[in-house]
């Protein structure tokens, strides 16, 4: 259980557990905005896309998705990263994701100013706003039940072998494609600043990166598995104009085995290998022109622990949590390392709960990201940008305490929320489980 009272204490736990963690003592250097081409983010905080399951059959924002955008507003985080939103209607991975389309478009642009007019009034500054466009892929679910559409057989995930019309083609693969940068036209004329093909936690864009297995243009070798990546954001730019950015949230290490983990090695182990992840930054940064990545590791759905360190998971703990935030820690580094001109957003903040501030701030000091990205933080502390910036810390009170019953809302069914902080979803929580 992570008990750390101090910030000595926070660095004594780490040392325990054999690792070292960027935890700075002065919190200012998240207040310096920060240059992406023709943008600045005003401030080093973000606001990750936790999906909220909640908005309208017909993919837009709903009540509670206006209610949670509001708070993120009202916070003074420099960059909001709105969660992801299906660019089809197969790829929704619940009847209530959003889903940006040309009949919704408006319902956008008005959340899109609102969080702009919203964040100018109470801080004096308005935020970056990208929107993460997705397609599901084998956790798929736009009709309440499972549909998945997988990129290949996976036995570490599937009890059974996947039916082999559960398979994309490589023709469905190219749809998909168009669907992203139909949806990037969309988030633009919407009002976006940027759009987000998403890459991560094993969703379709993701899953296709560890494609070792798969035959045809999209598997096997790196150039294969990396082309629905590479298309998606050509395609995206092509589709759009201006200052508009395409960024990506990338999986730099899935946690899993060769052949069915991306960032790790052929030769077996589950120790990370950036030699594939550096290779594709590289090559989206200096050949595709992306400008912004937000990095992330591991599976959600299958070994939490890897991106979502907690004090608890639904399986015996492998590790300590704190090695699982040093290894997203050294995973970014390395990156920002390599590529010291491409704008990177880090994740996994949440877990030192009021010193996640510290931490955020000593990874922006110490060159491990440039702005520091808060998910789980977010829903059950909407105000948290605010303390940082204005105050230089956190209430232990409303930190997060990695729970998990925000995603075990999304399991069952429900709208995502914090259980814990917000009495709304408390409730929720109460109905669903004694149902």
């Amino acid at each position: 259980m992570f008990q750390a009272k101090t910030l000595q204490e926070a660095r004594d736990a780490a040392r325990a557990a054999g690792v070292c963690l960027p935890l700075a003592e002065d919190t200012s250097a998240l207040r310096t905005p920060l240059a992406i081409g023709a943008h600045t983010v005003p401030n080093r905080i973000a606001v990750q896309p936790m999906e909220g399951c909640d908005g309208t059959p017909d993919g837009a924002p709903g009540e509670l998705t206006l209610r949670r955008y509001d708070r993120f507003a009202r916070s003074g985080a420099g960059l909001i990263w709105f969660e992801a939103c299906a660019c089809l209607e197969e790829g929704r991975a619940n009847p209530r994701q959003a889903w940006l389309r040309r009949e919704n478009v408006d319902d956008y642009r008005r959340l899109c100013d609102s969080i702009r007019e919203t964040a100018l009034k109470e801080n004096g500054c308005a935020p970056l706003i990208i929107l993460q466009a997705t397609h599901s892929g084998r956790y798929s679910k736009p009709h309440g039940v499972p549909e998945p559409i997988a990129a290949y057989r996976n036995p570490l995930f599937e009890k059974e072998p996947m039916d082999a019309a559960r398979i994309i083609t490589d023709d469905g693969i190219e749809r998909v494609e168009d669907a992203l940068a139909a949806t990037a036209r969309l988030a633009q004329q919407a009002g976006f600043d940027g759009v987000d093909i998403k890459a991560c936690h094993r969703y379709l864009g993701s899953e296709l990166l560890s494609a070792y297995t798969r035959p045809g243009r999209y598997g096997g070798d790196f150039d294969n598995r990396t082309r629905f990546l590479r298309n998606g954001i050509a395609k995206a730019r092509a589709a759009t104009a201006g200052d508009f950015l395409v960024a990506t949230r990338l999986n730099l290490y899935d946690g899993f085995p060769y052949p069915y983990g991306f960032g790790v090695r052929v030769e077996g182990g589950l120790a990370p290998d950036m030699e594939e992840p550096l290779r594709l930054v590289r090559i989206l940064h200096e050949r595709l022109g992306v400008k912004l990545m937000d990095l992330t590791i591991g599976n959600p759905y299958v070994n939490p622990h890897v991106n979502r360190p907690a004090d608890a998971q639904p399986y015996p703990l492998p590790e300590d949590p704190l090695a699982g935030v040093a290894r997203m820690m050294a995973c970014t580094r390395a990156v920002k390392a390599a590529l010291p001109g491409l704008a990177i957003v880090g994740s996994a903040m949440t877990y030192l709960r009021q010193f996640s501030a510290n931490l955020a701030a000593g990874a922006v000091e110490q060159g491990v990201c440039d702005v520091a990205g808060f998910g789980r933080m977010a829903f059950a502390y909407p105000s948290f940008a605010r303390d940082i910036l204005r105050g230089g810390c956190l209430d232990a009170g409303q930190c997060c305490v990695t729970c998990g019953k925000c995603s075990l809302l999304m399991r069952l069914g429900g709208t995502a929320g914090c259980v814990v902080r917000d009495p709304y979803y408390a409730r929720h929580y109460r109905e669903l489980t004694q149902r």
